[in-house]
């Protein structure tokens, strides 16, 4: 009995002594010797069936095998579920904020809990505890719901002004984010001017450089940059007024593509924490796949995809020449209501979609619709320009019928603009939408390089915060404790989305050359 008792004894004893071995050994991890790079991609609005419809594109058009796969095809595995705190249907901020703190709250919200109080990010622990460069990187404006809920805390997305202030640091963190890529110059812009979509006077640009910023606002700005150096940071980059152009219709001499800014934000960052222990967090988003998706516009859509994977694709050959990175891919939600597969009429439905009509469309709904409001006063002359060059030429439909073409020509209101031109290339696609909004539907998760595997199966959205946390060792309640009392309410008016993205879409400042 006494060598049993022995035995039992000897084995809690080991059993504890590794428990607590294993416990600091994990707390210590970190801090040792490991350096980790976290390089999250979000796809806003993409969901299932868009990556059908993408690779069937691309295999079609470009005469690829049945067996093609994208470059996200071959690192899936598994799903997320988007709900937010108050909705089966989330919106970007509250998708964004599951990510960011790890924390289910309310559509609308940027950084912060379902009481309205700021919530630490994962972007700003990583930047404070584990001395890492932090990055964003997108095509909307940079002060848009997604890079807004990591590097800000205020109640409502429309809060823009307030988000931009964030994001140079004017709180009581100081500057978080380490280098900035996307859209959104006009909420930095000092207002009221042309350039300007700030409700005040205040000219954030200066009160970024004041806070050791380096701005950039040119193709040229950007190409300058030295992807091997880290002497630029902290940077503030922004290509646009408003939201970057949709890539269909982007000008590579005047913007770069997401692939491009990514590509040297990774070297940029890499620069910053190549002689330290501490690696860095970087925030991608393909910002605009969602816009296209809202518009219903599907050749739009399908080439915001494209472009995202090429993004993929340069941040897994990152991966594979760093294997401390973890790279991790996923949609806030779905958008579009998107289907591959549209019955046209009440006969029995043809099994079928095509790809071929969107491969000769040359523009964006967004941009065709802005050539063809408020242009002319002659219904004449504009009849003939839908029917010689918006149909023919600009969206690839040679058979438009004279009601198509009267309808599209006649029509003032953006909104049903925008129906019609969809209405006619997505019913030439065979291609389905159920709304202009969000849906509730999982979409898929990817990962890979260092411990993708655990990001197996399906998904809370919370739990690639959560994921990103334990990858860094973080501790996000003691961020949220420094910055209760931070502000999280604009002082001036905030612009509203409205719906269908008409702020987004119709304002001024996306539309600089219409001045």
């Amino acid at each position: 009995g006494r060598v049993f008792w022995a035995t039992v004894v000897s084995l809690v004893v080991v059993s504890v002594v590794g428990m607590f071995w294993l416990y600091f050994d994990g707390i210590n991890w970190m801090q040792r010797s490991k350096k980790r790079n976290v390089i999250l991609m979000v796809s806003d609005g993409f969901g299932p069936a868009s990556e059908t419809m993408a690779r069937n594109f691309v295999q079609q058009v470009r005469g690829l095998p049945v067996g093609y796969q994208s470059p996200l095809d071959e690192i899936l595995v598994g799903s997320s579920r988007t709900r937010s705190s108050d909705s089966l249907v989330t919106d970007s901020a509250a998708g964004a904020t599951a990510f960011s703190c790890r924390m289910k709250s309310y559509n609308g919200a940027i950084g912060v809990d379902p009481e309205r109080m700021p919530c630490g990010t994962v972007l700003e622990a990583a930047k404070l505890q584990r001395n890492m460069a932090t990055g964003l990187v997108v095509t909307s404006r940079i002060t848009h719901a997604t890079p807004g809920a990591f590097s800000a805390h205020v109640t409502h997305r429309d809060m823009e002004d307030l988000i931009a202030e964030y994001q140079i640091g004017n709180y009581s963190l100081g500057p978080m984010v380490d280098l900035m890529f996307g859209g959104g110059r006009c909420h930095f812009e000092a207002g009221p001017h042309v350039n300007s979509c700030r409700t005040d006077a205040r000219d954030l640009l200066s009160d970024a450089r004041a806070n050791g910023f380096h701005t950039l606002d040119s193709r040229s700005d950007f190409d300058a940059l030295d992807a091997n150096s880290a002497q630029s940071l902290p940077l503030l980059g922004t290509f646009a007024a408003s939201h970057m152009d949709y890539e269909i219709d982007r000008d590579p001499k005047q913007q770069p593509s997401l692939a491009e800014m990514t590509n040297k934000a990774l070297g940029i960052l890499s620069a910053a924490t190549k002689n330290t222990n501490s690696g860095f967090f970087l925030m991608v988003e393909g910002s605009r796949i969602d816009m296209a998706a809202h518009t219903n516009d599907p050749a739009a859509h399908v080439r915001e995809i494209v472009a995202y994977w090429d993004a993929i694709s340069a941040v897994r050959a990152y991966v594979d020449a760093h294997p401390d990175t973890v790279l991790i891919s996923v949609s806030d939600h779905e958008t579009g209501g998107f289907s591959v597969a549209k019955q046209l009429g009440p006969e029995y439905p043809e099994y079928l979609w095509n790809p071929f009509a969107l491969e000769p469309v040359k523009h964006s709904i967004e941009y065709v619709s802005s050539k063809l409001l408020g242009q002319t006063t002659d219904s004449a002359k504009q009849y003939e320009f839908v029917r010689d060059t918006v149909f023919p030429k600009w969206m690839g439909i040679k058979d438009a019928s004279h009601e198509e073409i009267l309808a599209v020509a006649q029509e003032a209101d953006s909104v049903q603009l925008r129906q019609l031109l969809s209405t006619a290339i997505s019913d030439r696609a065979q291609l389905g939408w159920a709304t202009h909004g969000h849906s509730a539907v999982d979409v898929n998760l990817y990962a890979y390089g260092k411990d993708a595997h655990l990001l197996r199966g399906n998904h809370e959205n919370t739990d690639i915060g959560d994921f990103i946390v334990q990858a860094l060792g973080l501790n996000l309640e003691l961020i949220t404790s420094l910055i209760k009392n931070d502000k999280v309410v604009q002082d001036t008016p905030a612009i509203k989305q409205a719906w269908m993205g008409r702020r987004d879409l119709d304002a001024p400042e996306h539309h600089p050359h219409m001045h």
